[in-house]
């Protein structure tokens, strides 16, 4: 990817325009309604989250409280959703997967029965810096690797935090989809650190992370994609050991940590199996036609539109769905893995939640499966060998769940990598089972599990 002069420069004239408008501003209380954004479908709260003090980089933010709360607003978990990409908006998942408004081809609103604010708050956050409708003062502070994502979005959330008084004591689950695979447990990973060092009051109140059809151990999941699209059916035998000299082009390129030209080789193993396919998107092979998330960016284009979230940016801004500049600056972070990231989240601990879209040939099941395994955790043996229960919501099979102590893996029948779009009603009984620990996403009967490893076979 190459950073378009376009795109630079209008990141540096917004950047100065932001900042003569809201120099002070962080949060904003939404009451005004305009014709393609009703007064009910507006945020809680929206506005921007300064990353430092010393900068006036700013991430953007939507925040919805919960519509029917189960306990009282002071203990109601905390959802905070991150995009992947890298540098995809938030906004996507917002207006297009699990907010409490999603947009319709004709650019109007219709209420989510299914969104993730049912029984939770749920914050937005674009992420990072230059992603969406946040800001990046200059092109040098946007992230070039997971410790500065992490930083940032530290900053962020301990921002909002203090908001409201109300904010304190609530328990976060931070959840996010594709690269925010890496995204979750680096935000996860920087607040263990940073909470063994702040006093109590302090602290980020972190109860567990979730990743939805996550990139978290790039290599590992990379090679499985050859014999995944073979035992599907999607290609022959030729066809899949071309794909495996190309998968392997890309392993040899890691080894050599020749970062930036493996995320190129990635790249082409998917342009590869594209082409093999010709399938409507690797995201969901049932699909008949890609996504359409495009609609977010349209939406979000109209000036109406951005007045009532209230954006600060000049109207010859173009919102991107997905920015190129962030990209480009992720684009080495691309094949590094996260993996001892996650380990570290469940030695301490901390709840842990992996959660696959059947259909996505991407970043699907195979995929996933494949780096769990090869984790140094001491609950995998465990985990491998435990029961592996069908899900039921509603009286219909959902899923598949599997785990072990704090550690959840599901797998989603019927949805593909925006798993919220496509199973929508099922994703948020997931989110909400997991979250409350009902179900099958509550404790198990260790004593039950085998352990003898899988590996000793």
């Amino acid at each position: 990817m190459k950073m378009k002069k376009k795109n630079s420069t209008t990141l540096f004239i917004n950047t100065l325009i932001f900042f003569s408008l809201i120099q002070f501003q962080t949060s904003l209380s939404l009451s005004d309604s305009s014709t393609s954004f009703p007064k009910e479908a507006l945020p809680t709260k929206s506005g921007y989250l300064q990353i430092s003090p010393t900068s006036t980089s700013s991430i953007f933010y939507t925040f919805y409280e919960a519509k029917n709360s189960t306990s009282p607003l002071s203990q109601t978990p905390l959802l905070i959703w991150l995009q992947g990409g890298p540098g995809c908006s938030s906004m996507v998942g917002n207006f297009y997967e699990l907010g409490p408004y999603l947009i319709t081809n004709s650019l109007t609103l219709q209420p989510n029965h299914a969104s993730w604010n049912r029984i939770f708050g749920l914050l937005f956050l674009d992420n990072p810096i230059g992603t969406g409708f946040s800001v990046a003062s200059t092109l040098q502070e946007i992230p070039t690797d997971q410790t500065a994502v992490a930083e940032h979005l530290f900053a962020a959330i301990t921002r909002f935090v203090k908001l409201d008084p109300v904010f304190k004591h609530r328990p976060i689950y931070i959840t996010g989809e594709s690269y925010a695979g890496k995204y979750v447990p680096a935000i996860g990973y920087y607040i263990l650190e940073k909470n063994a060092k702040l006093k109590d009051f302090e602290r980020v109140n972190l109860a567990g992370v979730a990743i939805g059809n996550g990139l978290t151990d790039p290599v590992t999941q990379m090679v499985t994609h050859a014999d995944n699209a073979y035992y599907v059916g999607l290609i022959n035998e030729r066809q899949k050991n071309e794909l495996v000299k190309a998968q392997l082009e890309a392993v040899e390129l890691v080894e050599r940590r020749n970062w930036s030209e493996a995320t190129d080789a990635r790249n082409r193993v998917l342009n590869l199996l594209q082409n093999m396919t010709g399938l409507a998107t690797l995201y969901d092979y049932s699909r008949k036609i890609p996504y359409e998330d495009y609609l977010v960016a349209k939406f979000l284009n109209i000036d109406e539109v951005r007045k009532a979230l209230g954006v600060n940016v000049d109207e010859s801004f173009v919102y991107e769905k997905c920015s190129h500049v962030v990209g480009a600056a992720l684009h080495a972070d691309l094949m590094k893995s996260v993996k001892y990231m996650v380990e570290k989240l469940l030695k301490e601990g901390m709840r842990v939640l992996l959660y696959q879209g059947q259909r996505d040939l991407r970043v699907g099941v195979v995929q996933v499966e494949a780096w769990v395994k090869t984790m140094k955790w001491e609950g995998i043996v465990e985990y491998v060998n435990a029961e592996r229960e069908i899900w039921k919501v509603n009286g219909e099979v959902a899923g598949y769940v599997q785990k072990w102590k704090s550690f959840t893996n599901v797998v989603v029948l019927g949805g593909g990598h925006l798993l919220p779009t496509d199973q929508p009603s099922n994703s948020q009984a997931m989110i909400e089972d997991w979250v409350l620990e009902k179900g099958l996403f509550g404790n198990v009967l260790y004593s039950n599990v085998s352990t003898k490893s899988l590996y000793d076979e």
